[in-house]
């Protein structure tokens, strides 16, 4: 059964999908139904995903809970899928994160509901597939097939510049995943020649185990710094990274607020996962070469998201600007090279799911009482909508990285494992200079987000379609709670994350960096 589980786990929501099909000629269905069976696939689908906890490999480094066949054995691919320490968490966000989306959807989609929860469930289980791909080629397939979905999502149930933020969208992360398949074509010739007697691989492990053995040596040029290239645009436009990023504010403002936070919450992921899972460990010596680079960009995104987010006068927009800063954190965390540094990237991905994703829950719940994102509309709105107000303040404190909640533990070691940092191959940059930069960021957070709270709910109320709104109902509520209590629980214990992580990330850094000690494995447990 364990062989099977991460298959089950990426079929049960595609086949959700294909039921809800089915059921559109059903002779007695009714549109209320299409929701149901969504929020039951995806319900029993994170109910599913628990049993990965179960994994002891995940604490020790390896890869568990494998399924490993022989898929298109004329070019050497192979169905392969497992789970380590790094992917772990990011695939329970995911399953998480989908059926609080569907409840958030529950009386807003009128157009095509079909269709819509039917997209997310596809949706759901090609990202679940990225996460636990072990053959580059099957996780180019699951990362070109989760655009699809969210393209309509964007395109067909958006605002009104639906449209041309779907096309722009799609545009921007197709071109670079066509990189990024010239890139995997490369190295699959590449270990024909050197280590496969002509028959090339895109097996992950495989791939490691030929460096790691001397069977396969890339030079740092020009061989690791055009695959690292190739490879990393693709997952730099997905992050995304100044000057990448222009974009996310657009695709997140006009889709529905289910895309808002499957876009923020997990698909963003994709991109620093994808840093973090591939570059590192295959193209080591570019991945040194090119971290001061990077960390650069990553600052410049921290400051620049975080000063074009102060002005805002769109909630939505607001927090969209938010993600470039925040995923700025996470960029710098990863190509700092220290264990805290990268611990603290890690988790920092998990915190930017549950804190903004709930700011997009909330900006939604407000938007469909009020039919307006504009901040000057609002003011005062704590009066009619208290337990409103207390959810958006919580989760913007947890956003600005508030001691006690979530975004504190990721952003604190980020900072601290950019503090003791060699940056890469960098002489002339000073590690503790770029952290000071790099934590005016929390500062400017603190700013927009207080600034924006304290004109939306606070002072008078300035209009009386202010004073008629409702506040939250129980199924708002609902959804909500899960993620206010993980906002608490990762703030005060953080420890049983970082520790099924940790194995796993001083892997990725041993490869990067090998004077620090721990030779890189590519164990399977299975």
């Amino acid at each position: 059964m364990q062989h099977y589980l991460i298959t089950i786990l990426i079929l049960l929501p595609i086949l959700g999908s294909v039921a809800l099909a089915a059921h559109a000629f059903a002779p007695y269905r009714r549109e209320t139904h299409y929701r149901w069976i969504a929020l039951l696939v995806s319900v029993a689908t994170f109910a599913v995903s628990l049993l990965l906890l179960g994994g002891g490999g995940t604490s020790a480094g390896q890869f568990n809970f494998v399924h490993d066949v022989n898929w298109i054995g004329a070019i050497g691919a192979r169905y392969h899928v497992g789970v380590d320490g790094i992917s772990l968490w990011l695939v329970l966000l995911t399953t998480l994160l989908v059926p609080i989306s569907i409840l958030s959807s529950w009386g807003a989609v009128e157009k095509r509901p079909l269709a819509f929860y039917a997209s997310l469930l596809f949706l759901e289980g090609a990202m679940i597939g990225v996460f636990v791909s072990l053959d580059l080629l099957v996780f180019y397939l699951f990362f070109e097939a989760s655009l699809v979905p969210m393209f309509f999502l964007i395109g067909v149930w958006g605002g009104e510049r639906r449209v041309y933020a779907a096309v722009k969208f799609f545009i921007y992360t197709a071109v670079g995943s066509l990189l990024m398949l010239v890139g995997i074509i490369a190295l699959y010739f590449l270990y024909a020649a050197q280590a496969g007697g002509g028959q090339g691989t895109f097996d992950y492990v495989l791939l490691l185990d030929a460096m790691r053995s001397g069977a396969l040596r890339l030079s740092p040029r020009p061989e690791q710094f055009l695959l690292f290239l190739a490879f990393g645009l693709a997952f730099a436009i997905k992050v995304p990274l100044f000057p990448f990023h222009t974009w996310l504010p657009d695709a997140h403002t006009e889709a529905p607020t289910a895309g808002s936070v499957i876009l923020a919450g997990v698909l963003l992921k994709m991109g620093t996962y994808g840093f973090m899972r591939f570059n590192l460990p295959l193209f080591p010596d570019a991945a040194r070469e090119f971290a001061p680079y990077l960390i650069v960009l990553a600052v410049i995104g921290i400051i620049y998201g975080a000063l074009v987010a102060m002005v805002q006068p769109d909630m939505k927009r607001l927090v969209a600007y938010s993600s470039v800063s925040h995923m700025g954190f996470v960029m710098l965390g990863i190509f700092s090279f220290t264990e805290q540094g990268m611990q603290g990237a890690l988790y920092q991905m998990l915190n930017h799911g549950v804190s903004t994703g709930a700011l997009f829950l909330l900006v939604g719940m407000i938007y469909e009482r009020r039919h307006t994102r504009q901040i000057s509309d609002f003011g005062g709105v704590s009066k009619p909508m208290p337990w409103f107000a207390t959810a958006f303040v919580f989760a913007s404190l947890s956003s600005i990285g508030l001691p006690l909640l979530n975004g504190f533990v990721g952003e604190f070691l980020i900072l601290l494992g950019t503090w003791t940092s060699t940056l890469g191959s960098a002489r002339w940059m000073n590690p503790r200079v770029v952290t000071m930069f790099a934590a005016t960021g929390v500062i400017w957070a603190a700013v927009y987000m207080l600034w924006m709270l304290q004109r939306v709910l606070f002072g008078r109320l300035r209009s009386r379609a202010n004073a008629r709104l409702s506040d939250l109902s129980w199924r708002e509520i609902g959804l909500l709670l899960p993620l206010v209590a993980l906002m608490i629980y990762m703030g005060v214990y953080p420890r049983p994350f970082l520790s099924r992580s940790s194995e796993s990330v001083q892997q990725v850094r041993a490869r990067v960096l090998p004077e620090s000690g721990g030779e890189v494995t590519a164990e399977i447990k299975k």
